[in-house]
């Protein structure tokens, strides 16, 4: 591996046109208790989202983040 094709963990990732790359896991949208349960492979029984309610009313996005991200 030659040193400038190593990646350098403080520099973005970059397109092809130089700008930093975005990348989006869903996080920056409201998601329903329902979804969160579902994303995590739960059936969304009463209980699974209640789980799931209070994870995102105590994580808020993380809660997304850790899930899909």
């Amino acid at each position: 591996m030659t040193q400038s094709s190593m990646l350098d963990p403080e520099e973005p990732f970059r397109t092809p046109s130089g700008r930093p790359m975005v990348f989006r896991t869903g996080g920056e949208q409201p998601w329903e208790p329902e979804d969160l349960a579902v994303a995590e492979g739960h059936d969304p029984t009463p209980a699974n989202v209640e789980r799931a309610r209070r994870e995102l009313e105590r994580d808020g996005a993380a809660a997304i983040e850790r899930t899909v991200g």
